[in-house]
């Protein structure tokens, strides 16, 4: 089966073909950065309108790459939510469109279904069970995973996410957006020590993360460095270093609970997040302890794309679910009310 796969979710226009039996053929990926970087975070009206102008140009280079003609493609995937309503309704009514003209059909796949399964397009994919950290701009969650829509929600976040943490502490620190990797760009030439922030929520007991008071922990610090004449370049790198640390160790600690509640030794991250270096390098040595593995999607799958859609969308498709022509998206959607297959 081949399957044109399309997300649209927030400030990324990504598009892939997925074989079942070839694998990935091809994608491509168009990424609004340089759009909203002058506003310091995504303006969703701005964000549709470029999916607009970028959705079928990418197609179309999506499909000369792969050699494939449009008459060849037997279905269209694409992410129904959860996300900005404005931007995941260009998808589906790009997919709609497209299925009806082609005489396919087409399915609406939940976002942080991709991001879960994005591993799975790797050559060593993870065998299930095993337990997901997902880590992205939105979402922080813990859940047990014992196939493909048998899921177990088992902590998240009760404030902000780890991905919007790093982005807003970043805008506090005067940095550019997106912050999460102009944090982690500076934490490397960090000096240890320096500041030591705390670890949210890991002297109690449960699963549920908070980083909310860490990124007021990291305003006030950093206010207190301005008021003391301290505005190095040095002295940013050092907070940043403190709370990257802070933020990876307590998704470590989470982790590490979460494997022994299970009793599971295989531990999968996805999200935009999991691209950090420092937090794929603690979750691995974290791993040793339980003679486990640790598995994640290469950096480019990390981020939005359209491979992990048309990758999850082509599993659900093969297993007979499709959608109706009617154009529908979720900006809300709960992971654990859709169906197993």
């Amino acid at each position: 089966m081949l399957v044109l796969g399309l997300e649209t979710s927030c400030d990324e226009t990504g598009v892939a073909l997925y074989d079942s039996e070839q694998g990935l053929l091809a994608d491509a990926l168009f990424s609004q950065i340089d759009l909203h970087r002058v506003y310091g975070g995504v303006v969703p009206e701005l964000a549709s309108r470029d999916h607009v102008k970028r959705m079928l140009p990418l197609i179309r280079q999506v499909l000369e790459e792969a050699g494939r003609e449009a008459g060849q493609i037997d279905a269209v995937a694409y992410t129904a939510g959860p996300g900005l309503v404005g931007a995941l309704l260009v998808g589906a009514s790009c997919a709609q469109a497209l299925a009806l003209a082609w005489g396919v059909p087409a399915v609406g796949v939940h976002h942080m279904e991709g991001h879960l399964l994005a591993p799975m397009l790797e050559a060593q994919p993870p065998q299930f069970p095993f337990v997901a950290l997902l880590v992205s701009g939105g979402h922080t969650q813990l859940v047990r995973v014992d196939g493909i829509g048998r899921y177990e929600l088992l902590g998240e976040s009760v404030d902000d996410a780890a991905g919007e943490a790093f982005d807003k502490t970043a805008k506090l620190m005067g940095l550019r957006y997106p912050g999460g990797p102009e944090i982690a760009r500076l934490a490397e030439q960090g000096t240890p020590g320096r500041f030591v922030f705390p670890r949210p929520m890991t002297d109690r007991p449960g699963l549920d993360f908070s980083f909310s008071g860490l990124k007021t922990f990291t305003l006030n610090t950093w206010q207190q460095c301005r008021s003391a004449g301290d505005e190095s370049e040095q002295t940013r790198c050092d907070i940043a270093l403190a709370f990257q640390q802070a933020v990876v160790e307590t998704l470590t600690i989470k982790c590490r609970r979460a494997l022994r509640q299970t009793g599971l030794t295989s531990l999968v991250i996805a999200g935009g997040v999991s691209a950090n270096q420092s937090l794929r390098q603690s979750l691995e040595r974290m791993l040793g302890e339980f003679k486990g593995q640790v598995f994640y999607a290469r950096p480019r799958f990390c981020t939005d794309n359209g491979a992990m859609i048309a990758y999850a969308g082509c599993q659900r498709l093969l297993a007979g679910q499709h959608d109706g022509p009617a154009i529908t998206v979720q900006p809300r959607w709960s992971m654990d009310t859709l169906p197993a297959i």
